[in-house]
């Protein structure tokens, strides 16, 4: 099963008061091209992002997996998720449980997909107020706390879209974790998962092993990346 891997379009961002609209617009046709001559199983859309792009991708027939980004508004992104799943455009709900699998099915048997929107321990300490506070103190162990209730099909293949810092993965200027790194997650937690869809980080990366990985952006959005392939 072939699928695109797109995260952290910042669409409408503006970098030194200079605006991106053009580029970006120009960029998101090369993808919508690449989608009509290269076609894939679906789209994966992790994190950063905004909602008028679905629009040209669900007119491709295409199914669409997109997870809210730090910088997205959950709330928007979610917002009318039960008429766009009519458009096989599946967002992230705003989080209050483990996500559920949405299943595909290609000639060797189904693959779960599974969309954890950008989450900060406050949020899961929030659904899940009786766990222990040293349970949810990072964010690493909030991931976890979710990761755990997360009941997978071990006869399924499995492919998460999430949008975190992953510890051990090169980073940016414009994206430096926190100090002392609480922000970052253990690449160990995603060991149950066939495939990884990450984003956050702005240079394309492999974290750990060959199927965990950031996309990157696909234009430059800081200084720190002007030498930078996109």
């Amino acid at each position: 099963m072939r699928f695109l891997h797109l995260s952290d379009l910042h669409l409408g961002k503006r970098v030194c008061e200079f605006s991106m609209l053009d580029d970006q617009r120009y960029i998101l046709e090369q993808v919508l091209s690449l989608l009509d001559t290269r076609p894939v199983d679906g789209v994966l859309l992790a994190g950063d992002l905004y909602d008028r792009f679905l629009t040209e991708l669900a007119a491709r027939g295409l199914p669409v997996f997109a997870v809210s980004g730090n910088h997205d508004s959950a709330d928007r992104i979610a917002f009318g998720a039960q008429l766009l799943a009519g458009s096989r455009v599946y967002v992230s709900p705003v989080f209050a449980a483990p996500p559920a699998p949405i299943t595909l099915t290609d000639e060797y048997g189904p693959v779960d997909i599974y969309l954890l929107p950008f989450l900060k321990p406050a949020t899961v300490r929030h659904v899940w107020p009786e766990e222990p506070a040293e349970s949810t103190q990072s964010y690493s162990d909030a991931l976890g706390c979710v990761l755990r209730r997360c009941k997978r099909d071990p006869a399924h293949r499995s492919l998460l879209v999430a949008h975190q810092f992953v510890a051990g993965a090169a980073v940016c200027e414009s994206e430096e974790p926190s100090v002392g790194g609480l922000d970052c997650v253990d690449a160990a937690l995603f060991d149950g998962f066939d495939y990884v869809a990450l984003g956050h980080l702005h240079s394309p990366q492999k974290v750990g092993r060959d199927t965990v990985r950031y996309c990157g952006t696909p234009l430059k959005y800081s200084f720190s990346e002007a030498r930078q392939h996109k």
